[in-house]
């Protein structure tokens, strides 16, 4: 028997300016999350069983970017994409153009679990679920004023960094929250982009007979073309588990998908010999390239860790032996 460990996110790349209400608001969800996945590992709920419930719950909540309270597309509309993987025999299962699926982190997994597939996208998600019987809300379910808020600024401004967490202090681009008005905009894939909202949850956890697991939901970017995929539902780059480690990613989508993020933290550890920890810090260092991300990830033998190269990342973690951490700043 080993000891199991767990972690959670709520999204890297926090603005400094956070309202202290709202630091405090995250740190509760994170730990209440946490608590949730404690007790079921203590009930000897199997990995793959706790981070569906985990990132269940904070799919149910609008705070964090993911199920209720996603980004909203370029059209007002939700897209949200999530993944899920199995560690022992690498079973996955992933979605994407989501608009009516409540909970897209359990459809990932009746995709893993009742399809012959890895990943179903789009009508071809949302036709399965139906046939699963999965609980389906109408799309503005998932829209919140503070996200109907933050799209208009987004399309009245032509480069800000914006927080939908900080309390908006009017319309111009100078004022739009305490998001920073920048000269050159900032960059995504190389080209300009206007908003960039990298929130995105995710849960890691490793239970006591060594099995790992991993899930990540988000709703994407705020003011995303609609169709865009990130690296949330693809396996090896937003989420990976196998018997070494499990880990889930959040921040710049794109960076992610070009440094196959996930996947490089178990490949290092297998290849070079790293330990977790290590193996988290060779890859956020050396795999970003200018990109922007954190992850949290558990190893097979219990051990818990994560790494981020932003202002900071929403994230929880704890282990068998008592240790728990809530946090946001480095």
């Amino acid at each position: 028997m080993g000891r199991w460990a767990i972690a959670v996110h709520g999204g890297a790349g926090v603005d400094p300016n956070l309202p202290a209400q709202r630091q405090d608001e995250a740190k509760q969800l994170l730990a209440r999350c946490l608590n949730l996945g404690i007790s079921s590992l203590q009930s000897s709920l199997s990995a793959i069983h706790v981070v569906e419930l985990v990132v269940r719950e904070l799919e149910s909540d609008p705070f964090f970017n993911s199920g209720r309270g996603s980004a909203l597309t370029e059209n007002g509309t939700v897209e949200m994409e999530a993944s899920i993987m199995d560690g022992p025999k690498r079973r996955c299962g992933a979605v994407s153009g989501l608009t009516t699926v409540k909970n897209p982190v359990s459809l990932a997994r009746l995709v893993m679990d009742k399809s012959p597939h890895s990943y179903l996208a789009f009508s071809g998600a949302e036709a399965f679920a139906k046939q699963q019987g999965v609980e389906m809300v109408d799309n503005d379910y998932f829209v919140t004023e503070e996200n109907l808020g933050m799209l208009k600024l987004a399309k009245e401004a032509n480069a800000i960094e914006f927080d939908y967490r900080i309390p908006s202090l009017g319309l111009g681009t100078c004022s739009a929250g305490a998001g920073a008005a920048i000269d050159n905009g900032l960059q995504m894939n190389g080209l300009p982009i206007s908003i960039y909202a990298p929130e995105t949850v995710g849960c890691v956890v490793v239970d006591s007979e060594g099995r790992c697991a991993a899930a990540t939901s988000t709703g994407g970017l705020m003011n995303k073309m609609t169709g865009r995929i990130g690296d949330s539902p693809l396996i090896g780059s937003g989420t990976y588990a196998c018997n070494i480690c499990a880990v889930s990613c959040t921040g710049e989508g794109e960076a992610i998908i070009r440094g196959t993020l996930a996947r490089d933290v178990a490949a290092v550890m297998e290849y070079k010999g790293l330990g977790l920890q290590d193996a988290i810090d060779f890859v956020v260092k050396e795999r970003l390239d200018e990109g922007k991300a954190g992850m949290i990830a558990v190893s097979s033998n219990g051990e818990v860790a994560y790494g981020f190269n932003t202002t900071g990342m929403f994230r929880g973690c704890a282990t068998e032996d008592g240790f728990m951490e809530v946090g946001i700043w480095e």
